[in-house]
């Protein structure tokens, strides 16, 4: 049995995830979790994976989001005046970033040094592809883990790859020419279930599509639409609270639990997403709404998604695979 935590991106959201692992422990302990092979993260959920991976608890998790939150997404007026309202710079400065990070997740801790696998997803904007025998200078997608390999990343820091996946694109500069990974897999499972079948990756063969099981974990969606057909600009798309870049990471989430599900199926596959009831709503950096979104992760989320998710555990988990 192989098996895989994935999560998703979604900023301060990530603290609702967090809780709903929780949640299951509370449901069926610990085991489950101990027991994971490969964890899976873009951006929020990157931080989750490194943090899990290093063997941080639960609750000093949590704390990156209910302590460091309002220093990550601190908004001077100054910055806001110098950056013309997030229209020419980003509005967030990355040193706050990076200070917690170097905090929660040490400043000389590798990938090497972490006590499961990992695997995080961010885009290189200055990389070298090679076709042909040809070498070519180009932006291109980058997954950071510590498998064996050439292409091994085991000596890269533990914080600075939580930065990578952090970056987002109209929240935080550039770090070393890496951003969020989520500008093409907000939801990682694809590429997590992908590595699996790289064959150098692993002394044994690589698992079998029924030796692997998946849990998949969301950080939370709203129900929205654009009604009628808009003849909008770059503006609109961008600033509408409908926009382009919401528009792509749900489209990016859903597919890859689609092309997930349809290859692995329901044994071997749960995904576990809570949607926002009515009008409710996180933004990514709505650092204010914390309690809010604590509130919803303990008291409102439905209790059957929850119970639905470790009965999963609890019946394909565990299952002995001959």
């Amino acid at each position: 049995m192989y098996k895989i935590l994935s999560i998703d991106g979604g900023g301060i959201r990530g603290i609702i995830t967090v809780i709903m692992i929780e949640k299951i422990c509370e449901l069926i302990g610990y085991d489950w979790l101990n027991e994971v092979n490969l964890f899976a993260g873009t951006s929020t959920g990157g931080l989750i994976a490194l943090a899990l991976a290093s063997g941080k608890k639960l609750e000093d998790i949590q704390k990156i989001y209910q302590d460091d939150g309002k220093i990550i997404f601190h908004k001077s007026f100054w910055n806001d005046v110098g950056g013309a309202f997030g229209f020419l710079k980003a509005p967030y400065d990355i040193a706050n970033l990076e200070k917690c990070l170097k905090n929660r997740l040490g400043e000389t801790n590798r990938l090497s040094d972490l006590k499961k696998k990992v695997l995080i997803a961010t885009f290189n904007l200055d990389g070298i592809i090679t076709k042909g025998g040809q070498q070519y200078r180009t932006w291109k997608p980058k997954i950071f883990h510590n498998f064996t390999g050439n292409d091994s990343d085991e000596k890269a820091l533990v914080y600075k790859v939580g930065i990578y996946t952090s970056a987002a694109p109209t929240y935080f500069q550039t770090y070393e020419g890496y951003i969020d990974g989520g500008v093409y897999a907000s939801n990682p499972s694809m590429c997590a279930l992908a590595q699996t079948q790289d064959p150098i990756r692993f002394d044994a063969p690589s698992p079998r599509f029924d030796q692997i099981r998946m849990l998949s974990l969301g950080t939370g969606a709203k129900l929205v639409y654009i009604e009628g057909d808009k003849n909008w600009g770059k503006l609109p798309w961008v600033t509408t609270s409908n926009n382009v870049i919401d528009i792509m990471m749900d489209g990016t989430n859903d597919i890859a639990d689609y092309q997930v599900q349809q290859i692995l199926g329901a044994n071997s596959y749960f995904r576990l997403a809570p949607v926002f009831a009515g009008n409710q709503n996180f933004a990514m950096d709505d650092v204010d709404k914390i309690p809010e979104m604590i509130d919803f992760a303990r008291s409102h989320l439905k209790p059957e998604s929850i119970q639905n998710a470790a009965d999963w555990i609890k019946n394909h988990w565990f299952q002995n695979i001959a």
